[in-house]
């Protein structure tokens, strides 16, 4: 019977809003996989400039369709030192506008029939063939993009269906007086803000309270009197999300999370009173229209502009405001770290995770370095640098192990799921890099304990071989940097010279014994020498293949160094031009 809301109504409506909420994650899932490096290079052009940040907000959260899963990267990165506090409020402003995207899509179902035009125009009309060409993208295409395009296309069908199922089960609810002075409760300013906020709380995404609000619209009992003060507290409520995610984060993403609420509640403690006003004074005739689709839509995205033009002017004030509610702990850690809640944007977390890995690379080729150092300074201050350097690195490889075994479960795109792979190889390397710096150092201990010092010639041959492995290291590591493969293809011609100097410097040191030009026990350390000097060459050899592997999508190194020594002139060229560089005297 018309007007009658049944068991059965009630449970089509949960049905709608379960495949609306689904379908929203699915797409948001779809395009930040598709946007992939993309997202990654709009995040890397984060400055101080209050614009910059605001238009990376808006631009990332019309990307992802969710301002509460943009402030939660948001704090992650804030956490772990990708972004500073004045950078993640001016992203958070910007991602308050962007969410309203959302709102523009689901206000197409709400085109009413006329002529064939506005008949296409509808997505009933044109949702299934999305959903066949995604369906097809998704099933028969081994593409990794061209799965995410179905999985967007899946999603976004998904959504609409579900937004034609909200309507329709609440539609029989527009001859309903119970239903409609429940909604004239919700005129009074307070009572709807309040609403707005826990409606959003429970769900917690703000895109999809303004859906739910836009489907009941068609029971013609939200008028516009309702509707504003339940979008005000939309904004209130999806800061829920943020602050439950700063939970045993630093003081820093705290504030981040801080910010977020702050800059809702003060938008709406602005506003609600200037409403107030013009609804108890002036009566404005269209507060008591019923409010449409496409008139929730521009009350959402007018509310999140007013607020924005009010309050961005003024972020570093909020800024401030923040820091005194949340004030450092003593000892705060200033170490970049990486956090779980960037696992949920593998782009963004792979980028975390090349900046640390850098920091990795530098801690561990510092560490070689000193140790070379070592064999002439025996200051107690250089070798604890060398040991504390090595337990840094190992510190380093546990974290980023962790973390990208957990970041391989997520869904990434074929690019990321390689740089994952080359992640995963490298760590290995630059970790062994810093335990032969302390095997040098534990060397050099020995001479001075044994008494035992190389002879001249020896010591003019270990200049010149180190110097060699000096190179070499630094051409891996601006390889690694600058994902430069032309610099990684300098490196194998240098490891090959390094091997065979290796293997003459051995034979040279057995004549020397063999002279009695130099002691049994110092032949063993030279041997020690040379093998850890030539193991750091093989690995700053794996290090240049791993990106020369990621560059032609194969993950085979030893492949790829094969096919890089033989029949290669320019391969020739470079080990000629090593060989006249680094020849032993």
């Amino acid at each position: 019977m018309e007007g009658q809301f049944d068991l059965f109504s009630a449970l089509t409506m949960i049905c709608g809003l379960c495949l609306f909420l689904f379908g929203m994650n699915v797409m948001g899932d779809g395009l930040e996989r598709r946007a992939g490096s993309g997202l990654r290079t709009l995040l890397g052009k984060l400055t101080e400039n209050k614009i910059a940040g605001f238009l990376t907000g808006l631009g990332v959260t019309a990307v992802i369709q969710s301002s509460s899963a943009t402030t939660v990267m948001v704090v992650g990165f804030v956490n772990s030192g990708m972004m500073t506090l004045k950078q993640a409020i001016n992203v958070i402003i910007g991602a308050n506008v962007g969410t309203t995207i959302t709102g523009w899509i689901v206000s197409l179902t709400g085109i009413g029939d006329g002529n064939i035009v506005m008949q296409l125009l509808k997505p009933s009309s044109w949702t299934p063939v999305l959903a066949l060409i995604g369906l097809v993208f998704y099933m028969f295409c081994k593409s990794s993009k061209k799965k995410d395009t179905g999985t967007i296309l899946l999603g976004f069908a998904t959504l609409m269906v579900g937004m034609e199922t909200m309507t329709g089960a609440v539609k029989v609810l527009q001859n309903n007086d119970g239903f409609k002075d429940l909604f004239l409760l919700f005129q009074n300013p307070v009572l709807g803000l309040l609403a707005g906020a826990v409606l959003t709380g429970i769900i917690q995404s703000s895109s999809a309270s303004v859906g739910i609000i836009q489907a009941l619209t068609i029971t013609g009992a939200i008028t516009y009197g309702a509707a504003i003060p339940m979008i005000m507290g939309t904004g209130i409520g999806t800061c829920v999300t943020a602050m439950l995610s700063a939970i045993g984060a630093k003081p820093e993403a705290k504030r981040a999370a801080m910010a977020h609420l702050l800059f809702n509640t003060i938008a709406s403690i602005i506003l609600l009173p200037i409403y107030w006003i013009v609804w108890g004074v002036f009566k404005l005739p269209v507060l008591d229209m019923p409010a449409t689709f496409v008139g929730v839509a521009v009350v959402n995205t007018a509310f999140k502009i007013i607020s924005t033009a009010m309050l961005l002017p003024f972020s570093a004030y909020l800024e401030k405001l923040v820091c005194r509610i949340v004030p450092s702990s003593k000892g705060e850690e200033k170490k970049v770290e990486l956090d779980e809640r960037l696992l949920a944007t593998p782009p963004v977390a792979l980028q975390q995770c090349g900046n640390v890995i850098r920091e990795m690379a530098e801690v561990s080729i510092r560490a070689f370095k000193n140790g070379l150092r070592s064999l002439n300074d025996p200051s107690p201050e250089l070798a604890e640098s060398i040991r504390d350097d090595e337990g840094l690195s190992d510190h380093y490889e546990d974290v980023l192990g962790t973390f990208l075994i957990q970041l391989s479960s997520q869904r990434m795109s074929q690019q990321d799921s390689e740089e994952a792979t080359k992640f995963l190889k490298v760590i290995g390397d630059f970790e062994r890099i810093s335990d032969h710096a302390v095997n040098i150092l534990e060397s050099a201990e020995e001479m001075r304990e044994k008494n035992l010092a190389m002879t001249e010639q020896a010591s003019r041959e270990f200049a010149t071989f180190s110097a060699a492995v000096e190179e070499i290291l630094d051409n891996s590591l601006k390889a690694f940097v600058e994902n430069d493969v032309a610099q990684a293809f300098n490196v194998e011609p240098l490891e090959q010279v390094i091997d065979k100097m290796r293997d003459k410097l051995r034979n040279r040191h057995i004549k020397r014994m063999q002279q009695g030009e130099c002691s049994i026990g110092m032949g063993f350390i030279w041997s020690d020498l040379l093998s850890n000097l030539e193991r750091t060459a093989d690995h700053c050899s794996n290090i240049a293949g791993c990106v020369i592997d990621t560059a032609h999508h194969n993950l085979n190194v030893h492949e790829e160094l094969q096919a890089v020594r033989s029949g290669n002139a320019q391969f020739t060229e470079l080990y000629e031009a090593y060989k006249e560089k680094y020849a032993l005297q």
